[in-house]
């Protein structure tokens, strides 16, 4: 009889604890990625990592329930940025860092950086590049320890030789070397197969290429195209073949237009993007990760004199005010849009001005939201875990005042912050 009741005691003990587990959820305004509606007073309920079940009203509290008061907020799916660089910030040393700093110096900055990420409200990341530091951060981070975004890392970008993601670049020529496929450069389809295959090895979740030269490299061309059709081929098949989301750095229109032939998933910045190059976007099912947010920043620093070397100012001052012309046109003639800020030649954490920055071209303050969210999570390819408020996904939430979708600037100032239902910010 003892040990009956012993049970008995032990089952009432499991199934309240069980009930403690439940989260729910009293939302003022809930947005609805899927629909572009915002519901009033609603309850999501949230049970473990995962959301159990999204209901009208808001849903009374049973014995061990924990509530969430969220009436005078706007809640809506955690956010998530395709393009960030959580390694580094951009400043007057950076390029001299590249020569000082350890792995551990790296590593110690990043997790700062993603912690201010997670804070802003993204929930999600793809980190399009760094020196390798990125795939320890997302082991961390999904080990628990330390904070941060869920993070999908292309480890190091991939490039020609000379060109933007060259390791080397400004470098003296003792220094320079010859660096090939193992550190992501490449000049033929052989050497980008293999350069795909070892940021598998090295364990990349996403591929990135570098389609055309950039801004903040240390070397004179930002627009021309550095890939020829063959390489360009090489890791579009054979990032396929692995499984992975592939994107391409273009700011000049061949290099980008080469890349969205050869089948690339985005492509990032797209500066002076042609409508030809746009047409092809949407034939191919192609996303643009914009990236305003970084063009608006290196026009203001290349005005201070030695915040970038000699080389780079010329380019940041062609490419800055062009990023955000582009991209109204972009999204004017219909081209996929997915979220992306290059948040890291900006500080981490204010990649919520983005929004701002889209809405001020033209895009509906929900359609901007939903980039950040369920479009986003299309472009991973996990929108069946992540990227909208439904019952079976992962529970990551996060909520502002007032209402995002009269005033875009709210989102710049994100009160609430769950991922995989543990409250970060509160």
């Amino acid at each position: 009889m003892l040990k009956k009741l012993l049970t008995l005691a032990l089952l009432i003990l499991t199934l309240s604890f069980a009930q403690a587990q439940k989260k729910l959820i009293h939302c003022g305004r809930l947005v609805d990625v899927n629909s572009g509606q915002v519901m009033t007073e609603m309850t999501i309920v949230v049970e473990g990592n995962k959301i159990t079940s999204v209901n009208r009203g808001y849903t009374r509290a049973g014995n061990g329930d924990e509530v969430i008061d969220l009436k005078s907020k706007t809640v809506m799916p955690g956010l998530m940025d395709m393009h960030v660089h959580l390694e580094s910030e951009s400043s007057p040393h950076s390029q001299i860092d590249e020569y000082i700093l350890n792995s551990a110096d790296i590593a110690f900055d990043a997790q700062v950086y993603a912690e201010r990420t997670l804070m802003a409200g993204f929930t999600t990341v793809r980190d399009l590049g760094g020196s390798g530091v990125n795939v320890a951060l997302r082991k961390a981070v999904n080990a628990g320890k330390v904070k941060g975004p869920r993070i999908y890392t292309a480890e190091k970008s991939i490039a020609t030789t000379g060109g933007h993601a060259d390791p080397t670049n400004g470098s003296k020529y003792e220094l320079m070397g010859d660096p090939g496929s193992q550190d992501g450069v490449i000049n033929s389809f052989e050497e980008a197969r293999k350069a795909v295959r070892q940021r598998y090895k090295n364990g990349a979740d996403v591929i990135k290429i570098t389609a055309t030269g950039g801004v903040l490299s240390v070397a004179k061309d930002g627009m021309g195209p550095q890939f020829q059709e063959d390489e360009l081929r090489g890791v579009v098949e054979t990032a396929k073949e692995y499984g992975f989301v592939t994107a391409a750095h273009a700011h000049g229109d061949e290099g980008m237009y080469r890349a969205v032939k050869a089948g690339i998933n985005s492509i990032e910045h797209g500066t002076f993007m042609s409508e030809r190059t746009m047409d092809l976007m949407k034939e191919m099912g192609t996303y643009y990760v914009p990236t305003i947010s970084a063009g608006k920043y290196v026009v203001e620093k290349a005005a201070i004199p030695g915040f970038f070397p000699p080389i780079v100012v010329p380019k940041a001052l062609a490419v800055g005010p062009q990023i955000q012309t582009t991209f109204g046109k972009a999204y004017e003639r219909g081209v996929k849009i997915a979220f992306g800020t290059d948040a890291g030649v900006f500080p981490h954490g204010d990649n919520g001005k983005e929004f701002i920055y889209m809405v001020e071209a033209g895009m509906k303050p929900i359609e901007a939201i939903q980039s950040a969210t369920k479009s986003a999570a299309e472009l991973l390819r996990i929108y069946d875990t992540v990227g909208s408020i439904e019952t079976g996904k992962l529970a990551d939430i996060i909520a502002v005042d007032g209402d995002p979708t009269l005033d875009i600037a709210t989102m710049t100032d994100v009160k609430f912050v769950m991922k995989g239902g543990v409250i970060f910010k509160n």
